[in-house]
């Protein structure tokens, strides 16, 4: 028996040999896909950039801002849809007026989980590898950016959806995942800034200015003060969306908003080389079909437009806004209307009805022969804004105004209206009727008009400051928007004007609100369905977001809490 078994060891050690031979043979015939084969840096960062907006890809597409402001946008307003009736049409439909009613997302859809997916899926392990990639060969300037980007889509990612997951995530032994109180992620953000700027600053290495611009050809085209800008707006926005609580600082907003973008050569945006593919197009152009699609179709609110046009009565009150040509759409009588969201076309006369942001008429879906008949943001190759000089003025107004500095808020503010009136000629001056552009006359009438820029500081209100930021990051600004109206609750109160800080803002009735709201507004996306519905079940009962369809979406985020 004894020597069966030195027989039997000896017939498996050579067996082992022979195996061990002979997959080291087929390894290096027929790489591991899912090993962690080492990659250049320089091939993986174009994805973080494409997962900014809406990436598109065969393991999956639209992750990134776009698709979920296509929905978020509803909330605040910008848009509703065209073909809700006063008898909506199903909430569980793709995109549905369950959002023009503040309803969050039901059933098993992944409507509003795009932002989960760019921060976990789509940027994730792949930037975690630039970053660990990236110090081993000492290319400082691909790290520092790839921190900034986690900066960045960690905001976003939990202003979104409130508690995410921080400590565990990207853990690849575990299969369950805990979410983290919001001010922790925000703390850890502002880490994750100050990380980035560290690295930004560093010269020497293997760094190659030549390679980092081309990787970086669709973001900030290399330019690492646009970079450290960049970082520093995350954190001016990061104290200013705390305004509500004792801790606010009005010195920190001012701080980092002087030290982020501050001309419209500075302005962070993504660009697009609109070729014959998906990804490679903006996300609301024509191409891609998600703007003005039989089911997913929106129309300028009647918000907007009666900001723009004068109608509203409680601000900018009789003014018409020539950038209304660049970013909104006229109707029949040549005037600037819009819907109610969740009645659509109800109630709006017929030649009232906007045309749809493709230029077609407002019952119109699809796009027509010819597809680039859109302006501002809605066309295949125009530029995305992700943080503008503009947003940084009116970010520094706010704080100015709260710390009681008046003449200096007053100053920010008019830049702030100045910057986008130039960000408008500069880079949206397309397809704007003869006669109709923006020119160094109108603009100035605008800001000489009191209505708009007051004569007196005293005069400034938090009114005139946020509403016009709404006007500047109309479209593009969806995300930041809805952070700040939900700052304000929706409908808080100006102490200076008595009225809301809103003027004209108007949420659904109790009787008009999705039935799953529960009579409350919303605050909150519930997390990405095709992740933690499938495995994270504990954790999402632990935060109240299971069972689903219940209103976990009306819970207010802890940044807007008091």
């Amino acid at each position: 028996m004894k020597n069966k078994i030195k027989y039997i060891t000896g017939s498996l050690l050579c067996g082992a040999l022979f195996f061990s031979s002979c997959s080291k043979k087929i390894d290096e015939a027929y790489a591991n896909p899912n090993a962690n084969v080492k990659q250049p840096v320089e091939v993986i960062f174009p994805s973080l950039i494409g997962s900014i907006v809406g990436s598109s890809s065969a393991a999956g597409s639209a992750y990134g801002l776009a698709g979920d402001a296509l929905l978020i946008g509803r909330y605040i307003q910008f848009w509703g849809t065209y073909s809700t009736t006063s008898s909506p049409v199903s909430p569980t439909s793709a995109n549905a007026s369950n959002y023009d009613r503040m309803g969050g997302t039901v059933g098993t859809s992944d409507n509003l989980g795009s932002m989960w997916a760019a921060h976990y899926y789509g940027m994730g392990q792949n930037l975690n590898r630039i970053i660990q990639w990236g110090e081993e060969e000492q290319k400082w300037d691909f790290v520092g950016a790839a921190w900034a980007l986690r900066a960045w889509s960690m905001m976003e990612t939990t202003n979104e959806y409130g508690e995410i997951i921080l400590r565990q995530a990207f853990n690849s032994s575990l299969q369950q995942f805990n979410y983290d109180p919001q001010s922790e992620v925000y703390d850890s953000i502002r880490v994750i800034c100050f990380r980035a700027l560290d690295y930004l600053n560093r010269t020497g290495g293997n760094m190659n200015p030549t390679n980092f611009a081309n990787s970086d050809f669709y973001f900030n085209q290399g330019d690492l003060g646009r970079w450290k800008k960049f970082v520093y707006g995350i954190l001016a926005r990061s104290y200013a969306y705390i305004s509500n609580k004792g801790t606010y600082d009005p010195d920190k907003v001012i701080q980092y908003a002087d030290l982020s973008c501050t001309s419209n050569a500075d302005n962070v945006t993504c660009k697009f080389q609109s070729a014959g593919t998906s990804g490679t197009n903006n996300y609301f152009g024509p191409f891609r079909g998600n703007v003005n699609a039989s089911t997913t179709g929106i129309r300028q609110s009647a918000f907007i437009a009666d900001l723009m046009s004068g109608a509203n009565p409680g601000a900018f009150t009789g003014v018409s806004d020539p950038r209304a040509w660049y970013i909104l759409r006229p109707n029949p009588n040549n005037t600037f209307k819009g819907i109610t969201p969740w009645l659509g076309s109800s109630g709006l006369a017929t030649n009232d009805r906007p045309e749809s942001f493709m230029g077609t008429s407002f019952l119109t879906s699809g796009y027509p022969t010819n597809p680039e008949l859109g302006r501002y943001i809605f066309r295949d190759a125009a530029e995305w804004p992700v943080m503008t000089a503009s947003e940084m003025q009116f970010i520094k107004a706010e704080a100015l105004l709260r710390k009681g500095q008046k003449p200096a808020a007053l100053i920010a503010y008019t830049n702030g209206i100045s910057l986008n009136f130039d960000m408008l000629t500069s880079k949206y001056n397309v397809n704007i009727p003869i006669g109709m552009e923006i020119t160094p006359a109108n603009k100035a009438t605008y800001l000489a008009d009191p209505n708009i820029v007051p004569a007196s500081a005293n005069n400034l209100t938090l009114t005139r400051i946020m509403l016009q930021k709404y006007i500047a990051m109309y479209a593009w600004g969806v995300q930041n928007v809805w952070s700040d109206m939900r700052r304000y609750h929706y409908i808080d109160i100006d102490p200076d004007t008595g009225a809301q800080v809103y003027a004209g803002f108007t949420p659904p009735s109790t009787t008009d609100l999705h039935s799953t709201n529960l009579g409350k507004l919303v605050y909150r996306c519930r997390p990405r369905y095709n992740s933690e519905y499938l495995y994270n079940i504990p954790s999402l009962t632990s935060i109240g977001a299971y069972p689903t369809n219940n209103n976990y979406h009306t819970l207010e985020c802890w940044f807007s809490k008091p």
